[in-house]
């Protein structure tokens, strides 16, 4: 483009925006990717020479020589410096520069998106032991220590308890727990809870879940972590001791949760004494019964029958057992029949809720002899092939008994 003199220099938009406002000639504005250079995949980023070298590693010649050897002729400050130039080198050796540096640094970065506040790790480790004693059917849980747990309260400490229930099933009837200890993240509880009723088949398909909770005495007790145990990891008369993370609350799935037919567990032993002619019933224990009150407890109490009773006297009744679901009765009954007819006999055994002013509420029963099935009926055959002996199994209590067991 010519230009004849006395004329003022004409200049495009576009170049007005692409001046520099540094003197010498015109610059473009440099973009953002002149600070971040891009290298082909897969291939190392190299650093660029220093600035004063060439890309060959000879001395850079300054600025009037290359514009001489490019037949340019320089003309004032600009033709011994550029600063365009330099400040573009400058720009990329500080990207190649940060781009040599961020693998190195990433690697030693924590990831922020896989850590969570409230993870496993920041809740505890539970130590405790657990040992399944087949013969009499108990499942013993010693609970030793925990460490590290989740501060609950203002004062950056807890008052932590354990307490424990059997899935599938009703919690309020398979729970237990231990003592609370106060203000403290490391508690030393070093206490044994006791299942009792547990057969094989419950090892198979039950799992123990064991919560750690903070007592308030004000407020709701907080949850602060559980873990959970399939009870088939454990053979039978041997402990197994774990030292396990605390983790958030699961979810428990009802949807298929027979147990919850069940009403509970009843121990029983049967003894017929050739000296006294008659079968001993003994009533033990219950177990995981369920609740009837309000309170979330029971009053129970056992009745037995031995039909067809046609005088109507074989009926016999246990104490009341106040506010509890796993009561301990320890009481016989006699009854005086000859060998040969106990095998047409069926003995009959309800429980029942003790209510002051109204009727006593059904909890649940189990009928042994020549017409029950299962255990009961093996139960039933032992007894009467063992003479004198007392033997001794859990049963589970259903709502199905019939005759006049419902009728208290």
């Amino acid at each position: 483009m010519t230009q004849r003199k006395g004329e003022k220099p004409t200049i495009s938009i576009q170049e007005h925006m692409a001046i520099d406002v540094c003197p010498g000639p015109i610059q473009p504005i440099k973009q953002i990717s002149d600070y971040f250079p891009r290298y082909p995949r897969g291939l190392p980023p190299t650093a660029p020479p220093p600035l004063g070298l060439s890309r060959t590693g000879s001395p850079r010649s300054s600025s009037s020589s290359s514009a001489t050897a490019a037949g340019r002729t320089p003309e004032g400050p600009a033709a011994t410096s550029d600063p365009g130039r330099d400040d573009d080198e400058l720009d990329r050796a500080f990207g190649a520069a940060s781009a040599l540096s961020a693998p190195g640094k990433k690697e030693e970065e924590p990831d922020v998106e896989g850590y969570d506040s409230d993870d496993s790790t920041t809740l505890g480790t539970l130590d405790f032991s657990l040992l399944y004693d087949q013969e009499n059917n108990a499942l013993h849980c010693t609970i030793n220590k925990a460490k590290g747990l989740k501060p609950m309260d203002h004062n950056g400490l807890s008052d932590p308890y354990v307490k424990l229930h059997l899935l599938p099933g009703a919690s309020k009837a398979n729970k237990l727990r231990t003592k609370t200890l106060r203000n403290t993240l490391n508690p030393v509880w070093s206490e044994t809870l006791t299942y009792y009723g547990i057969t094989d088949e419950d090892m198979v398909r039950k799992t123990l879940r064991i919560s750690v909770c903070d007592e308030d005495k004000f407020r709701h007790n907080e949850f602060i972590g559980e873990t959970r145990i399939p009870l088939k990891k454990l053979k039978p008369n041997q402990t197994k001791n774990f030292y396990n993370c605390l983790e958030k609350q699961l979810p428990i799935d009802k949807t298929d949760d027979k147990s919850l037919e069940e009403r509970g567990r009843i121990m029983i032993s049967l003894k017929y004494s050739s000296q006294k002619s008659g079968l001993v019933v003994g009533i033990i224990r219950c177990a995981h019964l369920a609740a009837m009150d309000a309170n979330g407890f029971s009053d129970p109490y056992v009745k037995t029958y031995l039909k067809p009773d046609e005088n109507k006297k074989s009926k016999h009744k246990t104490a009341v057992k106040k506010k509890t679901l796993n009561p301990e009765f320890n009481e016989e009954f006699f009854y005086e029949i000859k060998y040969a007819e106990l095998s047409k006999k069926t003995l009959e055994v309800t429980v029942w809720d003790y209510d002051i002013g109204k009727s006593n509420d059904f909890i649940g029963g189990v009928s042994l002899g020549i017409n029950a099935n299962g255990e009961r009926l093996k139960h039933w055959f032992d007894c009467l092939k063992n003479k004198d002996k007392k033997i001794e199994r859990w049963h589970t209590l259903t709502n199905e008994l019939p005759g006049s067991g419902f009728n208290d």
